[in-house]
C-alpha cells in the first residue's frame, strides 16, 4: 500500500516517534508499504522555516533518503483537482495534500480530523 504521509506526521517521525501509534507505526515500518511525502509538505516546512515560525535545522530531502520515503511530486492535474476539492479545509497546504492522495488514489495518514471529511482513505 502507498502512503501519504501529512507535514506533521514525518516531523513526529523525526523528533517525537511516541507520538505516532502503534498500528500507524507498523503501517510505516512495514516493507510491505511505500511511504511518500508531498513536495507541498517539503515546501510548507521550507516556508515556515524561512519566516521563523519552525526551526529546520535538517535538510528534508537528506531525511527523506535515510527514512525511505519517497517524494510525491505536485502536478498540474493536481493543481486542477483542487478547483473541485470541496472547502471543509482552508489550509492550502493541507488541501494540496488531500487532493494528492485522492488523484492519486493512495492511502492518507493524519491526525488532523478534517480529512475525514474528505472520499479518501484515512490511517
Amino acid at each position: 500500500m502507498k502512503i501519504l504521509i501529512d507535514t506533521h506526521i514525518f516531523l513526529w517521525m523525526l523528533s517525537c516517534p511516541e507520538k505516532i501509534n502503534n498500528k500507524r507505526r507498523y503501517e510505516l515500518e512495514s516493507p510491505a508499504n511505500e511511504v511518500l511525502l508531498s513536495a507541498m509538505s517539503i515546501a510548507e516546512l521550507m516556508i515556515k522555516s524561512s519566516i521563523g515560525k519552525i526551526k529546520i535545522e535538517f535538510d528534508p530531502l537528506e531525511m527523506m533518503k535515510k527514512m525511505q520515503i519517497d517524494v510525491l511530486d505536485f502536478s498540474g492535474i493536481h493543481a486542477v483537482a483542487l478547483g473541485k476539492l470541496p472547502f471543509h479545509h482552508k489550509d492550502p497546504f493541507d488541501r494540496m495534500i488531500i487532493v494528492q492522495a485522492l488523484v492519486n488514489k493512495v492511502a492518507l495518514m493524519s491526525d488532523d480530523s478534517r480529512f475525514l471529511k474528505y472520499n479518501c482513505k484515512i490511517i
